[in-house]
């Protein structure tokens, strides 16, 4: 089964590192389409409080709740803390089980630590593209 197919199908529950509150913009479209079909999703974004209706938090270790899955709208040169942080994670709680970098945003160094530590790892790949083409 391709990856991104199967991180689809089997989590529901999405961290966004870098969810933008301008709904014109990909960081806010894509993830409010995954909660219309029935993701979970937990912004994170250091600059606002509230996006979609959904509490924001300023890192992925502040989310109390189960995540599955991370999800970065970042430059590809910033990607590396966010794994690193989903690295911390899954060695404290065990919960986060992928990284997704999505369309435009690689990171080689990000996709190795992932590897390297049990994540699932996609770069370069829109949820909301994956989403239409695996359930469409």
């Amino acid at each position: 089964m391709e990856k991104t197919k199967e991180i689809l199908e089997k989590f529901k529950s999405i961290a966004v590192f870098g969810m933008s509150s301008n709904p014109s913009k990909p960081a806010y479209y894509v993830p409010k389409f995954l909660m219309d079909k029935g993701y979970e999703i937990f912004p994170i974004n250091p600059k606002a409080d509230e996006i979609a209706g959904r509490k924001v938090y300023r890192d992925l270790l502040s989310i109390p709740e189960k995540v599955e899955v991370l999800e970065v709208f970042r430059p590809s040169d910033q990607v590396l803390e966010p794994v690193k942080q989903a690295v911390e994670r899954k060695k404290k709680t065990g919960d986060i089980k992928a990284v997704w970098l999505q369309e435009g945003i690689t990171n080689e160094e990000a996709k190795k630590l992932a590897e390297e530590n049990g994540l699932s790892f996609v770069q370069n790949k829109c949820m909301y593209k994956e989403y239409y083409y695996h359930f469409s």
